[in-house]
């Protein structure tokens, strides 16, 4: 499949998912369960993956995850969608309108596609190598800051557990007092802000594989770069900082644990 023909097809399954995202959103009829790990799904959740892998199902060869059901994953498959139906749930159920459908496209191991919509945002972000890094048609870019002192940042305190978990809030604050101003927007937003230079640091503590495959290729598309918190690179990271590249290495000297950093 041409990267053209991805991106045409990634664009899709986000205007499937907004339809119905949007019209569940602020729903006083909206199903909640809670999932095993405590956080919360709605029927909007399960709708939306159901329906891009139906939409995906035309591709049998390609692999598919998602947050909500099992993966699909042909032994042979070359591409693997990685899909979060809804990044921001429980904004979402409270009708705060910062959620959106991430959907990462991989091919033979490489993340080559993004697509992040945001439809009660009224934003969509999309890119990746050899596309461009986009918001709504426009080209988007990291800004080019390069002392903390000039930086904004945002980070994601979403509880008192991850907050502390470490000596992490030591690191942040930390971190925060270098920086010019510091804003917390959450999820995949701020990460999207950095993307296209409102922001300069953006970090998130806690993340899974597909919280992050749709924002990296757009991330690195727009000249930014990306880790974990110390500073290792794989999706299977437990944190996340995107930066506009110039202060990466400055972010992830303060953010690392103390001790030896990871080869």
């Amino acid at each position: 499949m041409e990267r053209s023909d991805a991106l045409a097809l990634a664009l899709g399954l986000a205007d499937i998912a907004d339809d119905i995202t949007m019209a569940r959103f602020r729903a006083r009829d909206l199903h909640v369960d809670t999932k095993p790990d405590l956080t919360p799904v709605t029927e909007a959740d399960r709708a939306v993956e159901r329906a891009l892998r139906d939409r995906l199902a035309d591709h049998p060869d390609h692999a598919v995850l998602g947050e909500e059901y099992d993966d699909h994953v042909p032994a042979d498959a070359e591409f693997h969608w990685v899909i979060d139906p809804i990044d921001g749930t429980k904004n979402y159920v409270r009708g705060v309108p910062v959620w959106a459908t991430l959907i990462g496209l991989e091919h033979r191991g490489e993340l080559v596609l993004g697509v992040v919509s945001a439809p009660a945002l009224s934003m969509r972000w999309w890119g990746g190598p050899g596309l461009g890094a986009f918001r709504d048609g426009e080209p988007i870019a990291v800004s080019d800051v390069g002392e903390l002192g000039d930086a904004q940042l945002s980070f994601v305190w979403d509880t008192a557990e991850t907050f502390h978990a470490g000596g992490l809030d030591d690191r942040l604050l930390a971190l925060a007092d270098r920086c010019w101003r510091t804003r917390g927007i959450g999820d995949f937003w701020q990460h999207m802000l950095v993307a296209e230079g409102a922001f300069d640091i953006a970090v998130d503590p806690v993340v899974a594989r597909w919280d992050i495959a749709a924002l990296i290729p757009i991330l690195e598309a727009a000249g930014g770069r990306w880790s974990a918190l110390d500073g290792t690179r794989g999706t299977a990271a437990t944190g996340f900082v995107a930066t506009n590249g110039r202060l990466h290495d400055a972010a992830i000297g303060a953010l690392a644990p103390p001790g030896p950093r990871p080869a």
